[in-house]
């Protein structure tokens, strides 16, 4: 994303300290920690959210080609049965 070096959070704190001033600085310092903090949890439900609907999504594709399979089994299975008559018949007809 963005790399922010320790020189960078240098020049971050004594801007702040001369701008805020050194009685305000810890409470802000507090705010903003907060602030982080619920962003750090937002994005962190938000990446749970997305993984759930990802493997939700992938389970439903699996789900449906198993029906799908599923459905061919039944009919390589009515073929196979029905093979397997054929199979009988013609082999009583043979011995006719």
């Amino acid at each position: 994303m963005f790399d922010v070096g320790f020189m960078e959070m240098l020049l971050v704190a004594v801007v702040a300290l001369v701008v805020v001033g050194p009685e305000r600085l810890p409470g802000l310092a507090r705010t903003t920690g907060a602030w982080l903090g619920r962003a750090r949890a937002f994005v962190s439900n938000v990446k749970a959210d997305i993984d759930k609907e990802l493997k939700a999504e992938e389970l439903k594709r699996i789900l449906d080609e198993q029906a799908r399979l599923g459905g061919v089994k039944q009919e390589v299975e009515r073929i196979e049965t029905s093979l397997s008559a054929d199979n009988k018949n013609l082999d009583v007809k043979k011995d006719d």
